[in-house]
């Protein structure tokens, strides 16, 4: 009888703790259809602020606009009949000139030809000669009609036409972003963002993609371009960040509206190179180096070994110096002071001539010579595991180092496992800068 209690009891633990993780998972489904509708409200009210926002504005300059076009076409119709009364006012002034002359010859000669006879002569001999001076005969050209502007507004009916398509056709709302993020993926002080069209009909020129800590809420470009993913690097570990894309149509100057904010941590220590060493100057995150102008040489490490099989260790190459045939870009089981170069044991190494060595050893194969603004990527997975150290096991490594869209594959044995390693670089002459991530 107790047994069956403590059955039916522990079948009914069972049940609660059943109900209870029921529960549980519904709520967080309340709390996800509480986001969503928030976010769909949220959009739409912002969307209808910036609709209304875009059209007042809208109408204010175009309003702006015509009032604009009205007074220089006003200002022209005056340039023109100012321009074009100026010589009949000249023309007129002429004629009533002449019309004042001839009246008052008119009355000279009326006087003359009416007075007495001792008078007459001489006032008709005064008369004539003034007529003749005169020139009765010569009239000033006044202009016909046709001659002259008749000035006219030239309207084209077609414009409200055009004007009333565009603006039917101005704007339009979609119910998602033309882009979306796809992926978040961490890397050492860094970020890996993939996003991907998910309209169909909408053809992309450029995308656009900005971040920001999440507590900051001040988005700032890092990447404009046609590519579909971007590191974004001088990420703080264990820090919230928001990023977001948009794009722009081929042919099209405006931006499309943004993705949906996505939220991207990095949990992983970034890489750094160790500070102090003579020879290299470091910037301020440590993670780009610079072989300065000193004597003094030898392989700058890691500050730790951050470096783990499965991500992609990757070293750019920002300015360049003297090649030389003992440079080096590689990784390393340990540090090994004494050495002025990754081309010994227990290492695998690119030098600046696109040379390969894997434990102090060239290869047959190489890569392209490195110059400014190459990467150099490694790569490297585990391929069979051995005993442990204490049993005296090995490791297989199979690595993968890219340079310039060409790469080499080997696998390299090592006598112990390595859960972590270091990286590490040398270069004889100064000038070179090197970008690791």
């Amino acid at each position: 009888m107790e047994l069956e209690v403590e059955a039916l009891l522990q079948e009914a633990r069972e049940s609660i703790e059943a109900a209870r993780s029921y529960s549980r998972e519904l709520q967080q489904r309340l709390r996800g259809l509480h986001q969503a509708r928030k976010q769909i409200k949220e959009s739409a009210a912002l969307t209808r602020d910036v609709l209304e926002q875009h059209f007042s504005d809208l109408k204010g300059t175009l309003q702006k606009l015509l009032d604009e076009r009205l007074v220089s076409l006003l200002q022209e119709v005056d340039a023109i009949e100012q321009e074009s009364i100026k010589p009949l006012d000249e023309c007129q002034k002429l004629i009533e000139h002449g019309v004042n002359t001839a009246d008052e010859l008119l009355r000279e000669g009326e006087s003359a030809v009416q007075g007495g006879v001792e008078e007459q002569n001489e006032k008709l001999s005064n008369f004539t000669k003034k007529a003749l001076h005169i020139q009765l005969d010569s009239l000033p050209e006044v202009p016909s009609l046709v001659e002259v502007p008749c000035l006219s507004a030239q309207l084209d009916d077609t414009l409200l036409t055009t004007v009333r398509n565009q603006i039917f056709n101005h704007g339009t709302v979609a119910s998602r972003p033309p882009v979306q993020i796809e992926e978040l993926v961490e890397k050492p002080g860094g970020i890996t963002v993939r996003w991907c069209k998910v309209d169909d009909d909408f053809i992309p020129k450029d995308y656009r993609l900005q971040y920001c800590k999440s507590n900051a809420n001040h988005f700032e470009d890092v990447y404009v371009g046609s590519e579909m993913e971007f590191i974004v690097l001088h990420i703080d570990p264990n820090v919230d960040y928001q990023f977001r894309v948009c794009a722009r149509g081929d042919g099209r100057e405006e931006w499309s509206p943004w993705s949906v904010p996505q939220i991207g941590c990095s949990t992983l220590v970034p890489h750094e190179w160790t500070p102090g060493l003579g020879g290299y100057s470091l910037s301020s995150r440590r993670n780009i180096a610079l072989r300065n102008d000193s004597n003094s040489c030898g392989v700058l490490y890691s500050r730790a070994p951050t470096y783990f099989c499965g991500q992609t260790l990757t070293f750019r190459i920002e300015t360049v110096g003297q090649p030389d045939k003992r440079d080096s870009l590689g990784v390393c089981v340990e540090q090994q002071n004494g050495y002025n170069s990754l081309q010994r044991d227990k290492a695998v190494c690119i030098s600046t001539n696109g040379a390969v060595f894997v434990n102090g050893k060239e290869m047959t194969n190489q890569l392209p010579t490195v110059t400014s603004g190459s990467t150099v990527t490694f790569d490297m997975e585990v391929v069979n595991l051995g005993l442990s150290n204490n049993e005296g096991g090995n490791c297989k490594l199979r690595v993968t180092i890219g340079s310039n869209n060409r790469e080499v594959v080997f696998d390299w044995v090592l006598d112990q496992s390595c859960g972590s390693l270091y990286f590490g670089c040398s270069f004889f002459y100064p000038g070179w800068k090197v970008l690791v991530f």
